[in-house]
């Protein structure tokens, strides 16, 4: 068991400052020195076309493409490897797990990955140019892997498979487009349906209104369906699933024994958090493990936010966040089961 950290990050103000300030944070950091021996170890599978990517992402979220320019501009990078690093179009991603519920008021979500990819920063983000303010844990620093934004709309995504892949915006970059873009659950269907998807992910999300949809994307097909549990298989794209689903199915059949759509906020937390639940995954060698459970209330616009399992979360009220009250706390702690490297914490995480 070894003790790990998130490091909060608050700011507000333009998507360009936003890249800046992250770029300067992130330029001598492990994440930056960890990322260029993980490339010299794996070859890009993919292409970038700086154009092509500009032209994607202003389509949907320009801001977005200012905070990019910002990141560059405080690495001395080139566009190409900034976009290779923090673009989130055409990129390649590894199997993972994930577990996400909704229910009376919460979207409640488990974060399975591998630690090596962790980058351990959970941001606020209010805007003041365009697009709506956020909450949650960021990916590749401009992504996000779930979250929820000022209008009450939560998101969370579920890992499904890399079957024949298209040229699209992979899975934390759609996540950072939802809630930057969308104001409910409808809003962010409609533009599921719209953006090209690089892999094949669920998407849940969950809005004011207690709309829970299940959206099932791959770059052939996008269906939405109403639901409040997903694990790693689609219900509906049942011929794009994976061949071996026995963990998937396992997880969502103790979510679906335990969690019932009336259940408390809390109750269903401990289903997804406590290790002995059924649902919370130690397979970090997997690539699956459970690093962290992220709690989203849109009603209350408050957030609970776990790094490892049976913790109590911390929680933090982004209604009073949005009208100017910064949280006086930088960095949240816990503990995961794992002897492996963590790519903000460790040297030489390859």
């Amino acid at each position: 068991m070894r003790q790990i950290y998130s490091d909060i990050i608050q700011f507000r103000g333009s998507h360009f400052d936003y890249g800046l300030m992250q770029g300067r944070q992130i330029k001598d950091s492990l994440i930056v020195e960890n990322r260029k021996k993980q490339w010299r170890v794996r070859k890009p599978k993919f292409i970038i076309d700086p154009q092509e990517a500009k032209a994607a992402i202003c389509a949907y979220a320009p801001g977005i493409w200012d905070e990019l320019l910002g990141i560059q501009e405080a690495l001395g990078w080139s566009l190409e490897a900034v976009l290779q690093d923090f673009g989130g179009y055409r990129t390649e991603y590894k199997k993972s797990g994930c577990s996400t519920i909704t229910g009376a008021g919460y979207l409640i979500r488990n974060y399975d990955y591998h630690p090596k990819t962790y980058e351990g920063r959970y941001t606020l983000y209010q805007p003041s140019d365009q697009g709506y303010a956020m909450i949650g844990p960021s990916q590749r620093v401009s992504g996000r892997m779930d979250g929820m934004n000022e209008k009450g709309l939560a998101m969370g995504y579920n890992f499904m498979h890399r079957k024949l892949p298209g040229d699209g915006f992979i899975c934390h970059a759609i996540g950072r487009m939802i809630l930057e873009t969308c104001q409910d659950a409808d809003e962010a269907a409609d533009l599921l349906k719209e953006i090209p998807h690089r892999h094949s992910f669920s998407y849940i999300v969950y809005d004011r209104k207690q709309t829970s949809y299940v959206i099932e994307a791959t770059p052939r097909h996008v269906e939405v369906r109403a639901g409040n549990a997903c694990t790693n298989h689609f219900e509906r794209l049942e011929h794009e699933n994976r061949r071996v689903l026995d963990d998937s199915l396992e997880r969502m059949r103790a979510i679906r024994r335990a969690h019932q759509a009336e259940t408390d906020g809390y109750r269903a937390f401990r289903l997804l958090n406590d290790t002995d639940q059924g649902v919370f995954s130690d397979q970090y060698h997997n690539w699956s493990g459970t690093i962290h459970t992220s709690a989203y209330f849109p009603n209350e616009l408050k957030a609970w936010f776990a790094l490892g399992g049976d913790q109590e979360p911390a929680e933090i009220n982004f209604a009073e966040w949005l009208e100017g009250k910064d949280l006086a706390e930088d960095r949240m702690y816990g503990e995961v089961d794992t002897d492996l490297g963590f790519v903000h914490m460790d040297e030489n995480v390859k």
